[in-house]
């Protein structure tokens, strides 16, 4: 396969994990960068509480080699720091000194190679009262603020699967990150570290929320607001076949399209900005879209200025013609899953090859990062790889 990424040529040694560093190094792998896991020697007796991992369907871990070290054992550290003497960048998703103690902290690998761009990402951050306690997303986007925002007033705070924390504010951030650093390198010369926290991430995607609730626009109860599902027009709602949709008509020209197609006459919907009338307005919603299927009501709303979209299961959305027109998703080895994205005109990228089993390209890894056969097959009799 031709690499035609924008990250084409560039080099990224990934510490292979779960959560937002796999998701960090799919996208750049994505994007055309030679991104080489270094996964753990696998140990058959030892429980799984992940299974998709090494298998195709693990998505997470497309377009990326594998080899697999004991990173407890001085020859294989030596190893892996002669890969990061040529890599671009290095990421990493250990609690903070996992990495120094085993001898491969940011002072260990800048010191081999000054031009490397080392990116962390953990929930709580290198430093700080949490930093070395565990925790998964839903903790991280807990203290960020963003967590309580999310769900209906009634209930307690609805977890977001793992999008803001791991992926939206971990592993985007930390790609975020590992880019910006090495474009900077390539002026300065001088490498760095990255520390992406999934709490400052999370609080990072609720930039806009912030600045609304200083403005006084925004309350502090949930399902009140204009975009958490208190407003009837930004909602979601059942049909007569049990399916839902989502209207999403903020701005006044696109609820009045609503209103209109929707067969919305009674005059207590012109009260579109009553906040006192939601309540009672979501009320008269509900019963209008429950009186037609989310096919019916597709018919009559889908491609038109009212702010429509049924709401697809994973089944549906990659079936769907919108998606389907724009190759939104694409089937690996017989898995069906999101392709890259964003998109570019002329140096698009390429969802990669599904991953194999741990340690299964070492000798191809090597030898295109300059060892020869004689040296490949000493550190295989050795057991090293």
């Amino acid at each position: 396969m031709t690499v035609t990424g924008p990250l084409a040529g560039l080099r990224v040694v990934e510490l292979a994990g779960i959560g937002p560093c796999p998701f960090a190094g799919m996208m750049l792998a994505d994007m055309g960068a030679d991104v080489i896991r270094i996964e753990r020697r696998p140990d058959p007796a030892a429980p799984n509480p992940y299974p998709v991992l090494g298998t195709r369907f693990d998505v997470m871990a497309r377009g990326r080699r594998s080899l697999a070290l004991d990173l407890k054992t001085p020859r294989a550290v030596a190893l892996l720091l002669d890969l990061v003497a040529q890599a671009d960048a290095l990421v990493e998703g250990f609690r903070p000194g996992v990495m120094e103690r085993l001898g491969l902290g940011p002072d260990a690998c800048l010191a081999r190679n000054p031009k490397l761009v080392y990116g962390r990402v953990t929930g709580w951050g290198q430093d700080g009262p949490l930093a070395h306690a565990a925790g998964h997303d839903l903790n991280y986007v807990a203290l960020s603020g963003m967590l309580h925002p999310l769900g209906d007033a009634d209930r307690p705070p609805a977890p977001p699967l793992n999008l803001v924390g791991d992926f939206g504010g971990g592993g985007m951030m930390l790609a975020f990150g590992v880019v910006c650093a090495m474009l900077e390198a390539r002026t300065s010369g001088r490498g760095q570290v990255v520390d992406a926290a999934m709490t400052d991430g999370a609080a990072l995607l609720g930039a806009m929320m912030y600045g609304m609730r200083a403005h006084g626009s925004w309350t502090g109860q949930r399902g009140a607001n204009l975009l958490d599902g208190g407003a009837p027009f930004y909602a979601t709602y059942a049909c007569a076949d049990g399916k839902f949709i989502a209207v999403g008509a903020i701005e006044p020209q696109f609820y009045a399209r609503l209103l209109a197609l929707a067969g919305a006459s009674d005059p207590a919907f012109d009260a579109q900005w009553r906040q006192a009338a939601w309540p009672d307005l979501k009320e008269k919603f509900a019963a209008l879209f429950a009186t037609r299927t989310q096919a019916d009501w597709c018919a009559l709303l889908e491609g038109t200025d009212a702010c429509f979209a049924p709401v697809l299961d994973m089944d549906e959305a990659p079936r769907h013609p919108h998606n389907t027109a724009r190759g939104t998703f694409v089937d690996v080895a017989g898995v069906t899953q999101p392709a890259p994205a964003p998109r570019f005109s002329r140096t698009p990228g390429q969802a990669g090859s599904p991953p194999g089993g741990p340690g299964q390209d070492a000798a191809a890894i090597l030898a295109d990062w300059g060892w020869d056969a004689a040296a490949i097959a000493t550190l295989r009799r050795d057991n090293i790889v």
